[in-house]
Formats: structure tokens, C-alpha cells, sequence
């Protein structure tokens, strides 16, 4: 081929809706020299039966952000790129059965207001009003969605691929891609038949596919892409005069119908009805050796299976009656892939140089233009204009082997529609990864959530308490859990507790010139060797990357301490920009820490015969012995309370755990960590600590030196917005909350108007008050500012408090 590219800056591979528009979103940043590979025609996967719903609906912020701008760049694209598509803007009606439901559809209203998506709740008699054929008697209310709708996959999936090439990119059909090797400098040499294209980075756009294109990766550090596939069917029904006659009175199309508690969208098709069921008795596909997955399954179907979904057909009938005058003209059964959470992969590859992902979606019709957005910026720009951790494929590690994969895709899909409540845990693909003193936990009534595949004791039950899953159903406080937090956290306050915290990321790094390494990379200064303090990275923007606990042995030998979840992300982070010399591990697995805090932990380890100096001061650590064995006590505690974290390997853990709680240590767990953490201000991970926010928004200023020699990332931007001021300001608030706490990026409101937003909430057991943390106007960030919070659809009265611990605010208890 004489006009064969054999060089570009990026490979795409794979042309669904998600492989075209990150060409087309790569173009539109000026980075028009890309090419895109696909084994077949266009939109020959997923794409092609897709049923092509564009809903904004998530309760998710960032999901909810990138299906949004999807809604709007498919809006304006056909006009744009000069190509005719059918895109049926209809809005939907969401249907809610219960109290619980509704509370869910005021959290996702409250933040589509926010980002400008006027959603709006309405009585079933409204409902039915704008939808006559509705059977609305057992409602308890409607979510109407003005933005919702659909659109042809094929259509627009040709419309960004056409703008792609307007602009200069290269779609190449027909040429799979058989291999790829990279080059001593990172780049990469992408192999197909019609010959080699030299690139700068790859992506895999792969859909159902992106598995096995992943394999290619595994050579230069990559991993099993973690995803499995499932059976998906949807059905059309014959033409109903009745809907014709609607259309032509009213001059529009019904709305699109999800009655998520029985699961299942019903929208017009023409003048029929398309049904589209997500059924619990669902079927996955190509996951085991008699059901491989073909080399091709371009334009292809899987047999029709609608005994399966029958009742859900049924339910719809009643639903809408019109449905029972049809007959069904033809079943879609084809392919979807899901990651084990349902979410798609977007970012880094992880483990691989230049390499990316944006595949296994789910719901691509609605998430591709979005996609393609965050994915252009990932490696055009470095970072991303949303804090998009619920889409990096870096969430997941080791954990994820296939068995994962498959139990946790058919559960998601089995529950597409469900509600997420706040203290419920799924129950499939568990006991990945165990403590060395899980059974201990587990016989003390250790009633576990999953944390980056680690079991870690949420809450501890006692005799006649409901652990059951139906007792998790509900978005309140109270529960059989909120007796035992308030025992564990009274336990913390008043006595000892101790926490088992397996999966404790945990990174050694060490050799000449380390220290002034590290010191070029986070935002503040080092400790003194035998001392430790918390580093923050930020990015170009000054905008919150990470923060690590740095622990410092000597002038070139630390341990750096990160989140659980944190584990992939915050390691590749170090591990990018590393210079030749020093060495970085990983000893996640190999450690394990318990935190040991409360006013009478000095006794208590006095009593076990610690050879250690218990009047250490805040902030040291040391090597240790307790009860005869051997660990590092770290005068630290999330909780906010007297006490050291004890770090020991794995074969040492059983031994001290005995010891402490034979010692009278109280075993608390998550939720009271969760808690106490609230009433001292700490930040987590990913909820306060994101992207979305600075350094000086984040109230991190302190742990900034723009006065150090060494040009951190993210300096100069740091440095212009403290001469600028910042536009938002981190507090702390009082909520005067009914049953229920702030949630994440819940609506903060003064004088009509949404001024920020919670980054994190709950209930504080030992201030006896329901704290939000949170980002608002920085004209507003004053202490005894009154303010209002959304809680689920009702404002709560909330006050901005002084900029320091509601509990102990001068530290005196942790520094006794």
C-alpha cells in the first residue's frame, strides 16, 4: 500500500464508537498524525447491535460528567462533521417503586443540576400525564431526564470517524493488528499484515476483543486485561398504530421508560417498541474452554433466548398494555463486555510505558464521546480536566483473575439497576485476598467490605445481630451497625482499639540520591531519618495527585505508605520518572499493619514488655519488640486518638494480633476508622484527595515549600494561584442531618444557589453530630457561615466550622 502510515503519534486499535471518537478527540487537539486499526468495518463489535441509549443518568459524578458532554457533543456533531444522523433527544422516565429509590433519584437530580442537566422529579400522575400509556397505581414517583434519548451507533460512530479524517487521521479497516513490539526508548513498533506503523504510544480500544489484544502488552509489564462478556438481548416489537398517532399528534417521540427495579428500559423504535431486559437469570459467554471466543465475531448474533427474560416481558406488559396489541418482530442477543464493577477502562495501561486503555464498555453509545474526551487528554495533556479514578484501569490489581472476572460480571449485570447503598457489600467473587489473622477477625464477628481485593473487617457483629444483606438496603445511618460503631469508637476514645489493616500499600525506596529525588517530586519537604510526615504530589495544574506517608530510615532509604486502592496508581507514579540508581519495591504483600490507639495503648503496650521507647514523640517510628516479637512501632493514628500503627511481616502478624486484643484491646473496624477520621479533618483518598481540586482548594497549603529549590510538578501553577486566590475553599461542616449523612459530591447550597459540593460525610460518634467534609465558594469558606446541604432531596442546615479538629483541636490527645 504506497499510502501505508508507517509512522504516527498514536495507534489506536480497535473501531467502535470508543476507538473513533478518541481518533476524533485526538484530532481536535491538534495531534492529527494518528492512526486507527480495525479487523473488520466500523463499528463491526459491540457497536454494531448496540441498542444506542444515551442516558446521562449515574450516580457517579465523573460517569455522570462523561456521559453529559457525550449528550452535547453528539447534539451539535452531525452539523459539525456535515454527516446525518438520527439522534432523538426524548428525554426518560425513570420509575421508583420505593422510598429508597426515590431518595437515590433526589441524589442524582441534585447532581444533574449541578453540572447543568435540568432533571427533575415527577408524581406518577405527571408521569402519566406526558406518557398516556403508562400504568402508574404503584409508583412512589418519576425521574424525568430531559437529555436522555437515542441515537444509531452506526451513524455516529461514522460521523467521529468521518471528522477524524476531515482532520488529517488515518482509519485503516480490514488490518488487525497482530503483534507489537517496543523499542529500547518506550515507543512502540505496532505489526500488522499490510506492514508496521511506528508509533509513540498504543491504545486499546478493543471492546469485547480488548482481552486478547492485551496479551500483546504482556511482555513489556502488562497484565490479564480484567473483563469478561456477556450474553445481552433486547427485543423489538411489530409497528402499533396507536403510538403512530401519538407522534403525529403531539409532534414528538414518547420517552424512553426504565423501570429499574424490575430492570428493563422500554423505548419507541419507529412506531414500536424496543424492550431491553436485564434479567438475574443472565448468561455469560466465552468463559470457559468449550465456549471459546472466536478469532472473529464481526457482525455476528448468538441464538435467541427470550425465555429468559419472559417475565420481565411480562412485567412490561402491565407496565404499558399497548405492548400486548404487538407481536415481537425480532431478538437482539449479542455481546456486551463488563469489567467487574460494570465501568469501563480508560487511562494508563498498567505496568506498560506509553500504552493506554479505553475499553470494556458497557454503555459505549453513551460514554463514547466522553471517552474519547478523557482518554485524548490522558495522553495528549498528562491528566484529565475530571478526576476520572472510577474509570483508571489501575482501580483493579492482582486480584482480578478470571473466576473474578466472571462472578462479578454476571452479578453487575444481574443487578445493572441496583442501588448502591452505602454499607451494602456484593457478595460474589470474595476472599481474594486475606489477612494472616482473618480467621481471628472473623471469630471476633468481623463483618468485612473489600478494599482493593483485601477483607477488611467493617464492623464487628455480635450474637443476634443481622449481618444479612437485606438489613444493608437503606440509605440511613441507623442499622445493626450503628450500636457496634459507636462501642468501637467509644473503645477508641476511652480505653484501646485495634484495627487489622491488610493491603496497606507499601513501597521501599532507596539508593544514592534518593532524598533529593523525592524532593523534587512532592510538594513539600522530607522527613529526618527515624521521623515520618505525609508528601503530596500534585500534577502540571498544582491539582491533587496523591498524598504517601514517607518514612524516612536513613539520608537515602524510605518506605513509602499509600492507600490500599492507591496500590497500582501511586507506584507507577514513583516509578515513571525514576532515575537510573535507585531501586523502588513493592512489599504490599508482604506486610501487614494494625493500628493500636486509644489513651490507654501506652499501658497497654507497657504491659506486654515492649522493648521500645514508648515516649517517642509524634510522628517517629522505630523497630520494636512486642510480646517477644519483632515489628516497627509508628507513632501515628488515623483515628486521632494516643497510638501507634504496628507494622511486622506477614508470619509475625498472628502473634502481636493475640497478644494486643489478650491485652484487652478492643478490634474496631472500617466504619468506626471512617468516623474518627471525620471528626479530625484527615482527608481520603479519592473522595477529599482528587483531582478535581488543588493543593491550596484542598487546604494543603502547609504541605507545600514554594520557597525549595527543587521545580516540583505543578510549582508554577501553585505559586500563580496563591497570587490569584483560590476559587474554592475546604471546610469541615455541622449538618443538622435527619436519618441519613452527606454523601459524596452531595449539593451545598446558600441563598438559592449550589455553591459547592461534600468530598465526604458521616456520623461522628464521639462529637455526637453528623460531619460533611467538603469544597465550596472561597468567599464562603468562614468559619459560622451558615450553609444548606442536599441530603437525598432534602437541604440540611449545616455551619462551616473553625479550620481545625472539631474533636481534640489542638492534638493534645494524639500528642499525649
Amino acid at each position: 500500500m504506497s499510502d501505508f502510515p508507517t509512522k504516527a503519534r498514536v495507534v489506536i486499535i480497535g473501531g467502535g464508537i470508543v476507538g473513533t471518537s478518541s481518533l476524533y478527540h485526538l484530532a481536535k487537539k491538534g495531534w492529527t498524525d494518528c492512526v486507527l486499526l480495525e479487523k473488520n468495518e466500523l463499528t463491526a463489535g459491540s457497536t454494531w447491535h448496540a441498542a444506542g441509549n444515551v442516558p446521562t443518568f449515574s450516580t457517579s459524578w465523573s460517569i455522570m460528567n462523561m456521559q453529559r458532554y457525550s449528550t452535547e457533543l453528539y447534539a451539535g456533531l452531525a452539523e459539525e462533521v456535515d454527516y446525518p444522523m438520527n439522534y432523538h433527544q426524548t428525554g426518560s422516565i425513570r420509575l421508583a417503586h420505593s422510598k429508597e429509590r426515590i431518595q437515590e433519584f433526589e441524589r442524582a437530580c441534585a447532581m444533574g443540576r449541578y453540572q447543568g442537566i435540568e432533571m427533575e422529579m415527577w408524581t406518577p400522575e405527571q408521569a402519566k400525564e406526558n406518557y398516556p400509556f403508562l400504568e402508574t397505581h404503584d409508583l412512589e414517583g418519576v425521574l424525568f431526564d430531559p437529555t436522555d434519548g437515542d441515537i444509531d451507533p452506526a451513524q455516529v460512530t461514522q460521523a467521529l470517524a468521518k471528522g477524524a479524517r476531515d482532520m488529517g487521521a488515518k482509519i485503516l479497516r480490514f488490518t488487525p493488528a497482530t503483534g507489537v513490539t517496543q523499542k529500547e526508548d518506550k515507543t512502540w513498533i505496532v505489526h500488522t499484515e499490510k506492514g508496521d506503523i511506528e508509533c509513540d504510544f498504543v491504545v486499546n480500544a478493543g471492546g469485547y476483543y480488548a482481552q486478547r489484544i492485551g496479551e500483546m502488552f504482556k511482555p513489556y509489564g502488562g497484565r490479564t486485561v480484567p473483563m469478561m462478556v456477556m450474553e445481552h438481548q433486547y427485543l423489538l416489537t411489530e409497528q402499533i398504530p396507536e403510538i403512530e398517532e401519538h407522534v403525529k399528534t403531539t409532534g414528538k417521540k414518547l420517552p424512553l421508560i426504565r423501570d429499574v427495579d424490575v430492570s428493563y428500559y422500554l423505548r419507541q423504535e419507529k412506531n414500536g417498541y424496543n424492550l431491553g431486559p436485564y434479567e438475574p437469570n443472565c448468561k455469560a459467554h466465552w468463559v470457559d474452554a468449550d465456549d471459546a471466543m472466536p478469532e472473529d465475531f464481526s457482525f455476528q448474533l448468538w441464538q435467541e433466548d427470550i425465555d429468559r427474560i419472559e417475565d420481565i416481558v411480562v412485567d412490561a406488559m402491565a407496565r404499558v398494555p399497548l405492548m400486548e396489541t404487538s407481536g415481537v418482530s425480532s431478538v437482539i442477543n449479542g455481546p456486551i463486555p463488563y469489567a467487574p464493577d460494570g465501568l469501563p477502562l480508560i487511562g494508563p495501561m498498567p505496568g506498560v510505558d506509553n500504552a493506554f486503555e479505553a475499553c470494556v464498555f458497557t454503555f459505549g453509545i453513551a460514554q463514547g464521546g466522553g471517552a474519547g474526551k478523557v482518554l485524548a487528554e490522558w495522553i495528549v495533556d498528562g491528566h484529565t480536566e475530571w478526576d476520572m479514578w472510577s474509570v483508571d484501569p489501575r482501580r483493579y490489581t492482582d486480584y482480578t483473575d478470571q473466576d473474578y472476572c466472571n462472578q462479578k460480571g454476571v452479578e453487575v449485570y444481574g443487578n445493572e439497576y441496583a442501588m448502591h447503598f452505602p454499607r451494602h457489600e456484593w457478595p460474589a467473587g470474595r476472599d481474594k485476598k486475606l489477612s494472616p489473622v482473618h480467621e481471628m477477625t472473623k471469630a471476633k464477628g468481623a463483618v468485612y467490605g473489600v478494599y482493593n481485593g483485601w477483607e477488611r473487617a467493617n464492623w464487628f457483629a455480635q450474637d443476634g445481630d443481622d449481618t444479612s444483606e437485606d438489613s444493608t438496603h437503606t440509605w440511613g445511618r441507623s442499622g445493626p451497625w450503628a450500636q457496634r460503631i459507636k462501642e468501637e469508637c467509644e473503645a477508641v476514645r476511652d480505653a484501646v482499639g485495634i484495627l487489622d489493616l491488610p493491603g496497606f500499600s507499601r513501597f521501599n525506596l532507596e539508593g544514592e540520591g534518593a532524598a533529593e529525588w523525592l524532593r523534587g517530586m512532592v510538594t513539600g519537604g522530607l522527613p529526618k531519618a527515624g521521623r515520618m510526615n505525609l508528601v503530596y504530589f500534585s500534577d502540571d495544574r498544582g491539582r491533587i495527585l496523591t498524598e504517601m506517608s514517607c518514612m524516612r530510615h536513613a539520608e537515602d532509604h524510605f518506605t513509602m505508605i499509600t492507600a490500599g486502592t492507591a496500590q497500582w496508581h501511586d507506584f507507577e507514579l514513583l516509578k515513571k520518572d525514576l532515575p537510573a540508581g535507585l531501586s523502588l519495591t513493592d512489599h504490599t504483600t508482604e506486610w501487614g499493619t494494625m493500628i493500636v490507639t486509644g489513651p490507654k495503648t501506652r499501658e497497654l503496650f507497657e504491659g506486654l514488655g515492649t522493648e521500645a521507647d514508648l515516649t517517642s514523640g509524634w510522628l517517629t517510628h522505630q523497630d520494636a519488640v512486642v510480646a517477644g516479637t519483632p515489628c516497627r512501632l509508628v507513632r501515628v493514628s488515623f483515628a486521632g486518638e494516643l497510638g501507634w500503627e504496628v507494622h511486622c511481616l506477614n508470619e509475625n502478624q498472628a502473634a502481636l494480633y493475640t497478644a494486643i486484643t489478650g491485652a484487652g484491646a478492643k478490634p474496631f473496624g472500617m466504619y468506626a476508622l471512617d468516623s474518627l477520621r471525620l471528626e479530625k479533618g484527615y482527608r481520603a483518598w479519592k473522595g477529599d484527595l482528587s483531582s478535581d481540586y488543588s493543593m491550596l482548594e484542598g487546604g494543603l497549603g502547609r504541605f507545600v515549600k514554594l520557597d525549595k529549590p527543587q521545580d516540583f510538578r505543578g510549582k508554577a501553577a501553585i505559586q500563580s494561584e496563591k497570587q490569584q486566590g483560590v476559587k474554592k475553599g475546604f471546610v469541615t461542616l455541622i449538618v443538622d442531618a435527619g436519618d441519613t449523612d452527606a454523601p459524596y459530591m452531595s449539593c451545598i447550597w446558600k441563598d438559592g444557589e449550589i455553591v459547592g459540593e461534600t468530598t465526604s460525610g458521616g456520623w461522628g460518634y464521639r462529637v455526637n453530630a453528623s460531619i460533611a467534609l467538603g469544597m465550596v465558594r472561597a468567599d464562603l469558606a468562614v468559619p459560622g457561615t451558615e450553609l444548606e446541604v442536599e441530603i437525598y432531596g432534602e437541604k440540611c442546615r449545616a455551619v462551616v466550622q473553625e479550620d481545625q479538629p472539631i474533636w481534640d483541636p489542638a492534638n493534645e490527645r494524639l500528642r499525649a
